[in-house]
């Protein structure tokens, strides 16, 4: 043999020697990449740790995710979450032999070398992932050849630590899809509203589409382009007999059928409700630490925090503003946008200026603006000069030229809403509007705004009087001026409200009077039983704003939150009992460990008796008071102002309209036995409003929401909102509700015929 050798011709063994010397070298060199003499190799935490930098999750109590807080929007998804279609395309489109390789696909390798590349390349999916370790591109073709090689070692390292199974599961869960669909998890969410394991195989075939070059072919930007490359994936997947050729057939005519939902801060579903979350868990996470010691973050570490929030009602909550709200605003502008000083109402030029000046002072802009040493002149040079923007409309937003001081008074045209609504029993919170667009208008009107509640104040006025002095719904009180006198109460001049309408009509019940909303009554009852004893009740129905202790309350003139109010409703509902409204269940961590669990405060704030006495004087409101309407089902309001009527409803609703002065504020809320709703409308400041009572009361400008909300709520019956009538005692009652046993007690028989 050493002869045979020896008697070679010398470029025969030069050739050989060659050869041996590349593989050494070539050997060398990968062990050299490997021990980190070209730089270390990147960490593999991401993936052996898949789920570190992890989206938090906002989750209803149906299980919708109602959003995220991101620096990447990804959620892990397991194997077993994912549609076998999603794997299947992937494996056919881009490593049909992942299966049978250890990480590197020698044939397809050769393939590629060899072909330029013409034939498809040689990256597994094992590599593919391996590649996404690499953050910065190779600066020249060496590094680049380095980083191939890095990828090889670390491809293998992979496949000897996992499964095949957790390798897709990886590959799949790092794939960035765009619009911050980081994952597969986020794709589906984004483009589809599905699971991963919902998806479709024409749906599955066009994300892994995607992972070709998920730029060139987006499917919101290039629709063409990302439905031929979804057909290269189906006809993938008919090659390796994933699909029959019907099946292919009938899917590559489908069309994209994208149900496509940008995620961001600014849109989806309870946007409002998810920044309220998101301050919350802001100071949470500085009191609640990991075992490490070190603190949460909310954009990082992969918290769910579930939520009381159903997302059937949380979209018919937003639905309804959206209708109610987008057509108030148009009968408003049709109404008022000719006056010089719209939308303020007896504001002269100069409280105009002033008012704007000080929303200036208040803005972004200005902050930004003083921060970085620009003079005051300049400042208000910049305020006046227009400017490219983009504002609010309803129809859509609007591209324009607008200085920022004309687009503060545009804005504070605007009608805002706060809604909420809560299942009394369990202080649930279902449903959190906080206004008309996040995007534009980033306060809140459900727990950070507070406004003036007018008459939906007076039914507290009316329980405490119950609940000391035991009158009955058919008590009658007189309805004239009334005057509470200086001395009392602290008054230092006597106090003598006037009704609405400046209207009197002698005696009457208090049942009609609460219908009615009647000031005088209000006023009786509070030279009856003081103030005091109104304010504590206040702070027992978890009323924690400024209550004053001062006769002037009997007509709402505090300033209370949706959250408070709606809150303290609730006790009627639920048979006396005060139950806090709350919002979050539970907050896990990443591994679904329980760091968190929220209970409601509940008190008995008053008996049984006292609570249905009360649902029975305020079902009155909406039998034949100011929430009457309710109730048509027919007719219609000048300029179709009431949006959706008639709504035509019949079963037991109790309920109170607010109204404050110069129609600054409209308010309703409304009770049925297992959910309380309620709404406010207003402008951002209160000097801008309707001048008719007829477009700005409560049952015109907030009443709607809640009916329309309703209407949806009884629409779906799969949320068993109720249609019964509430529950009495199962004590005997002492307070009597029913008209007529009054009366015949009362042995009268000339009372009106009104009183029931």
């Amino acid at each position: 043999m050493a002869n045979s050798t020896k008697n070679q011709p010398n470029y025969v063994r030069l050739f050989w020697y060659t050869v041996g010397a590349v593989a050494a070298l070539f050997l060398l060199f990968i062990t050299s990449v490997a021990i980190g003499a070209f730089g270390p190799l990147p960490g593999f935490e991401e993936i052996e740790n898949p789920k570190s930098n992890l989206a938090t999750q906002i989750i209803s109590q149906d299980g919708v995710v109602l959003g995220k807080f991101y620096k990447e929007n990804r959620t892990h998804a397991e194997f077993e979450d994912l549609s076998p279609h999603l794997v299947n395309a992937l494996v056919a489109t881009e490593d049909e032999r992942f299966y049978s390789h250890s990480g590197i696909d020698v044939k397809a390798l050769m393939r590629a070398v060899f072909l330029l590349g013409q034939a498809g390349g040689g990256s597994t999916i094992t590599q593919q992932l391996a590649k996404m370790l690499f953050h910065e591109p190779p600066s020249n073709i060496f590094t680049r050849i380095i980083q191939k090689v890095k990828e090889w070692i670390i491809a293998l390292r992979l496949e000897r630590q996992y499964s095949k199974q957790e390798i897709l599961a990886m590959y799949l869960n790092q794939f960035d899809f765009l619009y911050q669909a980081v994952g597969i998890e986020s794709a589906a969410q984004i483009y589809f509203n599905k699971s991963p394991k919902d998806l479709e195989i024409h749906e599955a075939a066009l994300l892994v589409g995607m992972a070709k070059n998920p730029s060139f072919f987006n499917p919101i930007r290039f629709p063409e382009r990302a439905l031929q490359r979804r057909n290269v994936v189906l006809n993938q997947m008919l090659r390796n007999k994933f699909i029959t050729a019907e099946q292919f057939e009938e899917l590559k005519n489908k069309p994209l059928s994208l149900n496509f939902r940008k995620q961001s801060h600014n849109e989806g579903l309870a946007s409002y409700l998810r920044e309220h979350i998101r301050l919350f868990l802001s100071e949470w996470v500085k009191e609640h630490r990991k075992p490490d010691g070190s603190m949460y973050n909310i954009y990082t570490d992969g918290l769910k925090v579930y939520t009381t929030i159903d997302s059937r009602m949380q979209q018919y909550a937003e639905e309804a503003v959206a209708e109610h709200l987008s057509n108030y605003q148009r009968v408003f502008f049709a109404k008022e946008k000719g006056r010089k000083d719209f939308p303020f109402v007896k504001l002269t030029q100069a409280e105009i200026e002033d008012l704007l000046m000080r929303a200036v002072k208040r803005s972004g802009r200005y902050k930004e603006l003083k921060a970085t040493g620009v003079s005051e002149d300049s400042i208000m040079k910049n305020f006046k000069t227009p400017m490219p923007m983009q504002i609010f409309s309803w129809s859509g937003e609007i591209d324009t030229l607008m200085s920022p001081l004309d687009s503060i008074r545009y804005y504070k045209s605007f009608y805002q809403s706060g809604f909420m609504a809560v299942e009394p029993q369990t202080g649930f919170i279902k449903a959190w509007v906080g206004g008309i667009n996040f995007k534009h208008f980033k306060y809140d009107n459900v727990f950070q705004a507070k406004r003036q509640v007018g008459s939906t104040f007076k039914p507290f006025l009316y329980a405490t009087a119950i609940k000391e002095k035991k009158y009955s719904p058919c008590f009658e009180v007189p309805d004239a001026r009334i005057c509470i006198e200086a001395g009392m109460y602290g008054l230092l001049k006597d106090w003598c409200p006037s009704n609405s309408d400046d209207k009197y009509e002698g005696m009457m019940t208090l049942k009609r009077a609460l219908a009615e909303s009647k000031n005088t009554v209000s006023t009786f009852l509070m030279k009856q039983i003081g103030p005091a004893s109104v304010v504590q009740l206040c702070k027992d129905l978890g009323i924690k704003s400024e209550v004053p202790e001062a006769p002037s309350i009997a007509l709402g003139t505090m300033d209370l939150s949706v959250y408070e109010l709606i809150g303290a409703y609730t006790t009627f509902a639920n048979k006396g009992t005060y139950t806090e409204p709350i919002v979050i269940l539970r907050i896990e961590d990443k591994n679904g460990l329980v760091l968190a669990e929220f209970e409601p405060e509940t008190r008995e704030v008053m008996s049984e008796e006292v609570a249905y006495v009360m649902l029975d004087i305020l079902k009155a409101v909406t039998q034949y008071g100011t929430g009457a309407r309710l109730r048509s089902k027919g007719g219609s309001y000048l300029e179709n102002v009431v949006t959706g009527f008639p709504w035509g409803f019949d079963n037991p609703i109790a309920g109170k309209t607010g109204t404050t002065q110069n129609n600054s504020d409209g308010w309703f809320v409304g009770m049925v036995p297992n959910l309380v709703a309620g709404a406010w409308v207003g402008c951002e400041d209160r000097s801008a409003h309707f001048r008719s009572t007829y477009f700005g009361q409560g049952a015109t400008a907030a009443m709607p929401v809640w009916a329309l909300f309703m209407k949806k709520c009884y629409a779906d019956p799969n949320l068993k909102v109720s249609r019964s009538d509430f529950e009495p005692p199962q004590e005997p009652i002492t307070i009597i509700t029913d008209c007529n046993l009054y009366r015949q007690k009362q042995s009268s028989d000339d009372l009106p015929d009104w009183i029931r």
